[in-house]
């Protein structure tokens, strides 16, 4: 089994090592990080950077595609080199996910037009634009091998998700288990449909200046 994430500057870090996490430890698993090229990125908080193991085109087959998001994606929904990886990618893997706004570059790509999918709940009106068809699911599977997760913790749900299809619910639960993936937050503020409205405009504010 062998997994490519593609990581870029801008990247959000869990986006990325959320399924890493979950997905390096499926029996006999291979993960690549690709990049533009090899090297290091830096994550959209410029603290932590991550480090690319090959560009795009040197990535070889895959079975999987995970493709981060982060406020990074926006200057690459044109990049065609990313572009065109990502399509020549998706006709050769089994699986094609996304995370949070990782799902704008598969919908630019055209991987997604028409098809059900998800993303952070900020960017769900982007996401319709580039032809996808949103839905306000925390994992959305859209057949062929095909899963979007919404906003970045969502990543872990995705690849607990893909274990099962890959490697069964018993390898799936003992990774959840070994991660000991047990979310218990201490605030009903996950999702705009519970936070508390000043709590979600604070949110709008700070992500419109980052924009």
């Amino acid at each position: 089994m062998r997994i490519v994430i593609p990581i870029f500057d801008g990247i959000t870090a869990l986006d990325a090592i959320g399924p890493y996490e979950v997905l390096s430890r499926l029996p006999g698993a291979t993960v690549i990080f690709a990049g533009h090229a090899q090297g290091p990125v830096h994550t959209d908080n410029g603290m932590l950077k991550l480090l690319a193991d090959v560009p795009f085109e040197q990535a070889g087959d895959l079975d999987a595609l995970i493709v981060p998001g982060g406020f990074g994606t926006r200057a690459l929904l044109s990049d065609e080199r990313m572009l065109s990886w990502l399509r020549k990618a998706h006709e050769q893997a089994r699986w094609t996910t996304s995370v949070c706004t990782g799902s704008l570059l598969l919908a630019a790509a055209g991987i997604l037009t028409g098809k059900e999918a998800t993303t952070h709940w900020l960017e769900m009106e982007t996401l319709a634009k580039l032809g996808a068809r949103p839905v306000p699911r925390r994992v959305v599977e859209a057949g062929d091998g095909i899963v979007t997760a919404a906003g970045v913790s969502a990543g872990i749900d995705m690849a607990l998700t893909l274990a099962d299809a890959i490697a069964g619910p018993e390898v799936a639960q003992a990774i959840q288990l070994a991660i000991e993936y047990d979310p218990q937050p201490p605030f009903e503020a996950g999702s705009p449909r519970t936070a508390p409205t000043p709590i979600v405009e604070r949110v709008r504010r700070a992500a419109a200046r980052r924009s």
